[in-house]
């Protein structure tokens, strides 16, 4: 089964999710909510993340972190697993507290922090029952709900002294009004949510910083993870077939075409293309010369049994993709 990247780099920001198993709550009482977030601020400590917003709902939790040392991975590992053995030790219980790993979405901190702040802020009224309310009583149960970081970025003397808050206010002005002010408006007349733009899924930025992360991923040896690198760091068509005619040293016309002496290296072209353009059949089919879809999907096929077969296409098909996911 595919899985998402982990994109672990210093000083990188994170939104993270995560649910409970067959989306049970992670929580009984406020007694779990509590133990959740003592077990939090001890991880917080011990591997030196700063936490700039939370909200614990019912069946899940957000976090906005970021890591100076570049190790998400061993700060949630160490919190769920903690969480998780106080949580089947105070219920009596044995096995899996979450659904599968957790999620991390490493976010542009310039131009995401201060809307993402204001998105995890805001889940508790996101709930059915209160979807409906009118704007003021979302709003006090908001600034009533215990179990978020909002209540020390509405009011100083309710600052909780793990959690970070400067980043986000650096966005605002350094003002808790402002802050107020801007959380209001997402209660009274909605925000804009900023999934849409999530790029292969693990990363959320504008494109000059999309690409910086995409340059320091390095090809991962997990063939669970290659879809996911694939889709984000998806090639032109062109710069695909410039790959594969430069590594057979071909000129790229001689690829294209119904009619070709070149059948195998087209072949690999369009497994190519399929993998790492995020194009269709028929769109590979234009790109090779208007050839149809059946024409690519025979070809793709026969590929495919070849590569069984030949080691050398499978040699040439390792190498290429090497060189489009660097």
């Amino acid at each position: 089964m595919a899985r998402a990247l982990r994109i672990l780099i210093p000083g990188g920001y994170y939104h993270v999710t995560c649910r409970g198993n067959e989306r049970k709550s992670i929580y009984k009482n406020d007694t779990d909510r509590s133990a959740f977030i003592e077990k939090l601020q001890d991880s917080v400590k011990i591997y030196q993340v700063e936490v700039h917003a939370y909200v614990l709902m019912s069946n899940h939790f957000h976090l906005i972190v970021s890591t100076p040392k570049g190790n998400l991975s061993e700060f949630m590992r160490h919190f769920n697993i903690r969480y998780t053995a106080g949580f089947n030790r105070r219920h009596r219980r044995i096995g899996h507290l979450y659904q599968g790993r957790y999620r991390a979405i490493i976010i542009d901190r310039d131009n995401y922090l201060l809307e993402l702040s204001r998105y995890v802020h805001l889940n508790p009224i996101r709930i059915l029952p209160l979807r409906q309310k009118d704007t003021q009583v979302r709003r006090r149960y908001l600034e009533n709900y215990p179990w978020s970081s909002l209540a020390g970025y509405l009011d100083a003397q309710k600052k909780q002294s793990w959690v970070t808050y400067d980043a986000v206010f650096g966005q605002i002005g350094g003002s808790r009004k402002a802050y107020r002010e801007f959380l209001i408006e997402g209660v009274r007349s909605g925000y804009p949510t900023p999934w849409e733009e999530l790029k292969g899924q693990v990363v959320l930025g504008e494109k000059g910083f999309v690409e910086r992360v995409k340059r320091r991923i390095k090809p991962s040896n997990s063939r669970r993870e290659l879809p996911a690198l694939r889709s984000l760091k998806a090639s032109e068509p062109t710069t695909v077939v410039r790959e594969v005619a430069r590594y057979f040293g071909l000129a790229e016309k001689q690829l294209m075409g119904k009619r070709t002496g070149h059948r195998d290296e087209r072949a690999l072209a369009m497994e190519l293309l399929y993998r790492h353009a995020n194009v269709h059949q028929e769109e590979i089919g234009r790109t090779l010369g208007q050839l149809n879809y059946t024409s690519v999907s025979r070809e793709r096929a026969r590929l495919r049994q070849k590569l069984e077969q030949k080691s050398i296409l499978g040699k040439a098909l390792r190498a290429i993709e090497t060189k489009l996911l660097s």
